[in-house]
């Protein structure tokens, strides 16, 4: 495979202008698969892992990352498809549904698109604010075991203080932050794997229940999700194919390790015994946070998990920004100050209230909110719609008009259609079962 067209970039001055090549690198672009990857997923692992034990679910992460890993793959051969077609180096996710599905295929995937990021919104809000109205009573309540501060109000606070600062700060400020959030992720899951990994009983890994596996997909279809990144893959790396390939597959090879590992030490790690209620849904982070057998790390996970989540939080509030100034795109174009302060406020009203108010309606949707997500919107816009997407074009029928385009020498994943259908399958009975254990 070779690049479809070059990235340039105009340098030197008006009398001596100079174009600079500016390929990408495949480490760069897997950096930015992993980090994508990598955000508040992780935290809700441990709860879905436990009822089916270390071995069972460590099986089933690997299976989740393959699955995740052809979808990604399937997304950037649909990408490099449309760029070939359309001609143009820059395509996005739903412009690349639009030119495979058409325009009602295009609005049902925008559809999806914002219905994930709403849930996954409403998710972070709901744990985030939790765990900074547990710092707040803390702070300022050391008479009573009681919580003084109620969880709507750490919500509130949640999103006023991050919200406020997206809202406030530049692109450049809010991407140092980001970066700094990152650094201190990476710092604290180092500093949480060390410190429980004094507490592992390899005993506690011999719980095995094969039968629970299923339940733990959703959750899993959320943590390894980066496929809305693809096209920004691509374009980077100049419609290589082999590249882009290498890319993804190191990306997301990375989140695989690290959730591995923190599903092992984690489980490993805590004592069950007087804590489990039968039918209760069990949070092993949480019952670290609370202090329940490791009494000295309670604050670094606090630390963790509160930034894991405002990563993720900064990059679903700028992805979902960015739908809605492109569907909006035609309202109040006149240039005033006020006319442009007042579109900021409405798109960000319109990210952030709504997934608020079911946070606050419901202090504990984290769990729902995560399930629905992958049950629903990750199954069918990363599951079902790229397999399509790459049938109708690997496979184009007598009546396609672009029937000669096809070309399988692009192919990035092997399989054919029987690993389409796989997916589409996949994907529909991990529909199937969450409905019918609802």
């Amino acid at each position: 495979m070779a690049s479809l067209f070059s990235n340039l970039t105009l340098n030197g001055d008006a009398d001596n202008p100079k174009l600079t090549h500016q390929p990408g690198s495949v480490f760069s672009s897997a950096a930015l698969v992993a980090g994508t990857t990598v955000g508040a997923g992780v935290l809700a692992l441990p709860a879905v892992t436990y009822p089916v034990g270390v071995i069972p679910s460590t099986v089933l992460m690997v299976l989740a990352w393959l699955y995740m890993l052809a979808s990604g793959l399937l997304v950037a051969e649909a990408n490099l498809w449309a760029m070939r077609v359309s001609g143009r180096p820059e395509l996005g996710l739903l412009a690349t549904v639009a030119r495979l599905l058409g325009k009602s295929g295009a609005i049902a995937s925008g559809v999806l698109y914002i219905f994930i990021h709403y849930a996954l919104l409403v998710a972070y809000i709901a744990r985030g604010g939790d765990i900074l109205a547990a710092v707040l009573d803390r702070l300022g309540n050391h008479t009573t075991s009681l919580q003084a501060i109620p969880l709507w109000l750490g919500h509130v606070v949640f999103v006023l203080l991050l919200g406020g600062v997206l809202y406030f700060c530049s692109t450049r400020v809010v991407g140092w932050l980001n970066i700094a959030l990152v650094v201190i992720v990476i710092a604290t899951f180092g500093l949480l794997v060390g410190l429980t990994a004094e507490q592992v009983e390899p005993s506690r890994w011999q719980v095995q229940h094969w039968e629970a596996i299923g339940l733990a997909v959703p959750v899993m279809f959320v943590a390894f999700v980066y496929q809305n990144v693809v096209p920004v893959v691509t374009t980077q790396l100049e419609g290589d194919g082999q590249r882009v390939r290498w890319a993804i597959g190191l990306g997301s090879l990375v989140p695989l390790a690290m959730f591995a590992l923190w599903n092992v030490v984690i489980l490993g790690s805590m004592q069950w015994d007087g804590v489990i209620a039968t039918g209760d849904v069990v949070d092993p982070l949480e019952l670290l946070r609370l202090g329940v057998g490791h009494p000295r790390i309670g604050a670094v996970v606090s630390i963790f998990s509160e930034v894991a989540i405002a990563t993720s939080f900064i990059g679903f509030v700028f992805g979902l920004l960015s739908v809605f100034e492109d569907i909006f795109a035609g309202l109040m174009t006149t240039s005033a100050m006020w006319v442009k302060r007042s579109k900021k406020l409405f798109f960000y009203s319109l990210v952030l209230l709504p997934p608020l108010a079911l946070s606050v309606l419901d202090p504990n949707i984290f769990y729902n909110a995560i399930d629905v997500a992958g049950a629903y919107g990750n199954s069918i816009l990363f599951g079902i719609i790229p397999a399509v997407m790459v049938w109708k074009f690997r496979y184009p029928t007598i009546l396609s008009q672009e029937g000669d385009i096809s070309d399988q020498s692009h192919t990035l994943v092997p399989g054919g259609k029987g690993l389409l259908l796989l997916m589409i399958s996949i994907a529909i009975a991990v529909i199937i079962q969450n409905v019918m254990l609802k």
